[in-house]
């Protein structure tokens, strides 16, 4: 894990055609810098002394695990930087030049209706991070401070090594968990429900998924010092953003040891020869040394989306229907043994077969349509404004919520996650969708007009206001049929 040897996985990705992402990116990145500089009348360039530049490269190389442990290491908690929050603006970058890179093959890029639910569910994901602020980890302190059974430093070079390894070799048991027991696998499946694989997808997690594989880090607590578990613990999802992407096709040797979009496109097959394998995060040698390793099939296309798929843009929809599920099977057993295998069991097991199923009994899944909802571009449009809006509005959240008592955190949560609902249900075109709308529209507009926020400039309030009153009025005429969204096509 050390920053050689992914010094040499850059390098070696340069080699196979990966260089177009770090081409694109420096020719975007120099670009933004030459109009800022422009715009601030500086005669002197920032990026020209190298500090604006280096800064950006050091941020983008944290999304690869290319860091340094001198400058990643921290002694309390509390000092860790959010580095997972601040990639989101890197995360929209990747998507685009991912698009581009796409484009340039000629190859299908992202549906607009389906990279936004993805999106939404990784905000989603960090509202509910924003409620129990840090709660998750609050077990692993507590089992360090008091049951701890190696002292080791905080600020030694081979502990931060230790603690990348160790960190990522409990992810792949975290992983593997989710796949294998029934209830995990209820909020897992979040992350496999798109019927598409690129970075957008990366960001599409269960609002639980935290809480269903913390206790699997645990062990790491009676040595690791909290401070690098959380440190690694964020950089470990970070390197697995960019591995969701059809854009880069090998890195040669070093798929040996790192998952890379090779392997994980596997992953995220529904073909059964995909199903349960490569669960890796950062190193795919676990999977290779616990048996649960697939190459990528060249003669097979990958099929992706869940085995029984049920595709919505409706994200409370995708976070909650399989949950529902699992809860019937619950049900439908005549046994309590059964009940409790049908929980904690795998997602194919049956009464009287293996804890994970057979091969046999399983879907075989072969080239489907995908779902889609035509709509006009006018609506697209609109849906997408009002996400960019609520996008801003998790930020300013993000950055405040510490502040901020937490009824207040709690029901702007509520409305965030609202309105994606919303969104969603727009995108399906949904007959009650307009009055939800509306809805969402007027409680803004009366937010604005009957609460305070002095650290907001009134200006801006008032654009706020007028915007939302104008959707809302729109939507007012939609409701009372005066307008119409036309359903051009639905699969």
């Amino acid at each position: 894990m050390s920053a050689a040897i992914f010094e040499q996985h850059a390098a070696g990705a340069a080699m196979t055609g990966n260089n177009n992402w770090s081409s694109g990116f420096t020719a975007v990145v120099l670009e933004l810098e030459r109009n800022a500089t422009l715009a601030s009348g500086s005669a002197t360039p920032e990026w020209f002394s190298g500090t604006l530049f280096s800064s950006i490269l050091q941020d983008v190389g944290r999304m690869f695990y290319i860091i340094k442990p001198s400058e990643t290491t921290f002694e309390h908690p509390h000092e860790v930087p959010k580095y997972f929050t601040q990639a989101w603006p890197y995360f929209l970058v990747f998507m685009i030049l991912e698009n581009f890179l796409l484009w340039l093959e000629r190859k299908p890029t992202h549906r607009l209706n389906d990279s936004i639910t993805s999106i939404s569910q990784g905000l989603v994901q960090e509202c509910g991070r924003l409620l129990v602020r840090g709660a998750e980890s609050y077990s692993y302190m507590y089992i360090y401070e008091h049951f701890r059974l190696v002292e080791m430093s905080w600020n030694e070079p081979y502990v931060w090594y230790l603690t990348a390894i160790g960190v990522d070799f409990c992810y792949y048991w975290v992983h593997r968990a989710c796949h294998e027991i029934h209830i995990l696998w209820a909020q897992h499946q979040v992350h496999h429900s798109s019927e598409e694989f690129n970075l957008a997808v990366g960001l599409r997690q269960s609002a639980l998924q935290g809480w269903c594989g913390f206790v699997f880090y645990l062990p790491l607590a009676v040595c690791i010092p909290p401070s690098l578990f959380i440190t690694h613990q964020q950089f470990n999802l970070l390197y697995q953003f960019w591995i969701h992407t059809q854009a880069v096709k090998t890195l040669g040797p070093l798929e040996y040891i790192f998952n890379t979009p090779k392997h994980h496109r596997v992953h995220h097959g529904s073909n059964i020869y995909c199903l349960d394998k490569n669960y890796g995060g950062v190193l795919i040698i676990w999977d290779r040394m616990f048996g649960t390793f697939a190459d990528e099939a060249q003669d097979e296309e990958i099929i992706y989306g869940l085995v029984y798929n049920q595709p919505s843009f409706n994200p409370a929809h995708l976070q909650t229907f399989y949950t529902h599920y699992v809860i019937e099977k619950f049900l439908s057993m005549s046994t309590w043994s059964d009940r409790f295998a049908s929980i904690f069991y795998g997602p194919s097991w049956q009464p009287g077969k293996p804890r994970l199923g057979l091969d046999e009994d399983k879907v075989k899944v072969v080239a489907r349509e995908k779902y889609d909802v035509k709509l006009p571009l006018w609506c697209n449009a609109y849906i997408l404004v009002h996400f960019c809006v609520v996008v801003y509005g998790f930020h300013e959240l993000a950055a405040r919520h510490v502040t901020m008592n937490p009824f207040a955190v709690l029901t702007f949560v509520l409305y965030i996650i609202g309105s994606l609902t919303t969104i969603g249900m727009l995108f399906e075109n949904k007959p009650h969708a307009c009055v939800f709308e509306l809805l969402r529209c007027m409680i803004l507009v009366t937010a604005v007009q009957r609460l305070e926020f002095p650290d907001v400039d009134a200006n801006i309030l008032l654009a706020v206001e007028v915007f939302f009153l104008t959707s809302g009025l729109f939507w007012l005429l939609q409701c009372m049929k005066v307008l119409q969204i036309t359903k051009q096509k639905t699969h």
